[in-house]
């Protein structure tokens, strides 16, 4: 059969209904892979063959059967390892959770894919409680950058990265607080979806700050994002955040190409304070959507920290008992943050939420105006792994906390976004966010297939 590590999930799902593959022998060869190349980037924590060849058997009995199989049928996926594998304990990337007792069943993301005819094969590795944009872990070691192995892969969901970026699997989960989905998805060459705050349901997920924690996909197309979305997508009463929205169609639109939209470039913030490679990834992709227009997103280094600071508040809020029991027994960077978090007094959080209110309202004001506004993902490419520091316009700054500067703003109000890889020149990926209004997903969809089918973002292939 192919190489799977250069089929997209709508490939394998569109040969395992014609017959012209089985679901084993797709299974098979990922595993096979995992346990070849895996060893190098280090993307899984735990490797589960025997479920996933039980499950690849029943779609590929099903199939002879002649039931009609999902659109995701036989399509090998896997989780970052804050998402419930039923008979693991939810890590969450910690040393502390190992203790959990295992997940009675399966997250519900993870469910919902499997219906659709997914196959889990394994759990990923991630920065410790997601509180991580390097992609390092000093409980299971660093995933490595599959583009140079030298370099960080991103984080918190570092691991889903890697895994894309290797070809390891063509569908990954990760969760996004800050940047965690768009990060990785830019240092590791891949897309990825930010869905709008509460559109995707995140019951039988490890949290990490509530008011800000979103799952969503990650693949090497738009197409397979567009597919694992919609499988995802519905309201779940285990999520009360996740009630109120039926499922929005992504696919009927999704080649509708980019007709009228308005898309401008985000300036001021946006446009200062990375490399020059990174926002010449952003003219890259407005040129080619004929895109001069640049807008102002108001107060973006404000909504910046307020971010942070309610993500040190209510991080440090959830890990209060553990900080007191077993504070030896955590990352010790992730642990001074979250000490550092718990002393923030209540007067700070509560101003932030009013800024965060205040905020909300003018990019509702702004989205008036346009459809879809452009900005840089990271402000430079992959540091190498174990940097400390970096210099951005000349100001030497410490690098894991100023990875997400440009993703920071953007999750605060939980504007979706798809992350979508660029290359400037022969260098390693770099990321762009397409950024659009709540719940229209489908525009930025759209904008990120244009811009493959065009030729301007694709996915690389690993070095490995």
């Amino acid at each position: 059969m192919t190489d799977p590590s250069t089929m997209h999930a709508a490939d394998i799902a569109g040969s395992v209904r014609d017959g012209a593959i089985s679901a084993r022998l797709v299974v098979e060869a990922v595993l096979a892979r995992i346990a070849r190349v895996d060893t190098a980037v280090n993307a899984f924590t735990d490797v589960l063959p025997e479920r996933a060849l039980t499950r690849a058997d029943a779609v590929d009995a099903a199939r002879a059967r002649g039931e009609a199989l999902g659109p995701l049928a036989g399509v090998p996926f896997a989780v970052k390892n804050l998402i419930d594998i039923a008979g693991l304990p939810t890590r969450a990337g910690s040393k502390i959770n190992r203790d959990l007792a295992p997940a009675r069943r399966d997250g519900a993301l993870v469910r919902r894919l499997e219906a659709a005819g997914a196959i889990l094969v394994g759990g990923l590795n991630m920065g410790e409680y997601a509180y991580d944009f390097t992609g390092e872990n000093v409980h299971d070691g660093a995933t490595r950058n599959p583009h140079d192995l030298g370099r960080m892969s991103g984080g918190s969901s570092g691991g889903s990265g890697g895994a894309i970026g290797a070809g390891l699997v063509p569908l990954a989960l990760g969760s996004d607080t800050n940047g965690s989905i768009r990060v990785p998805s830019a240092f590791c060459g891949c897309f990825g979806l930010k869905p709008t705050y509460g559109r995707l349901t995140r019951a039988g997920s490890f949290p990490f700050v509530g008011s800000l924690d979103h799952l969503g996909p990650m693949a090497r197309s738009v197409t397979d994002l567009a597919l694992s979305y919609d499988a995802m997508q519905g309201p779940d009463p285990d999520d009360p955040v996740a009630t109120t929205r039926a499922p929005d169609p992504a696919m009927p639109s999704l080649d509708d190409g980019i007709g009228d939209l308005r898309i401008a470039m985000a300036g001021g913030y946006f446009a200062r304070g990375g490399d020059n490679e990174a926002f010449m990834a952003v003219e890259t992709l407005a040129a080619s959507l004929g895109c001069g227009r640049r807008v102002e997103i108001p107060e973006a280094a404000r909504a910046r920290a307020a971010a942070y600071l309610i993500t040190a508040a209510e991080g440090a809020a959830l890990h209060l008992d553990r900080l007191r029991t077993r504070a030896a027994d955590f990352d010790p960077a992730v642990r001074d943050r979250l000490i550092a978090g718990a002393m923030i007094p209540a007067p700070f959080v509560e101003r932030a939420q009013r800024f965060r209110r205040w905020y909300r309202a003018a990019m509702l004001d702004l989205f008036r105006e346009v459809d879809i506004i452009l900005a840089p993902s990271t402000p430079c490419r992959a540091p190498k792994s174990g940097q400390v520091t970096f210099e951005l316009d000349g100001v030497t700054l410490p690098v894991r906390a100023n990875i997400g500067v440009f993703t920071q703003p953007i999750s605060f109000i939980g504007l979706p976004v798809v992350a979508v890889p660029v290359r400037v020149d022969d260098g390693l990926p770099l990321g762009v966010q397409v950024i659009a209004a709540p719940w229209r997903e489908d525009l930025a969809l759209r904008v990120a297939r244009h811009l493959e089918r065009n030729g301007v973002v694709s996915a690389p292939h690993a070095i490995l």
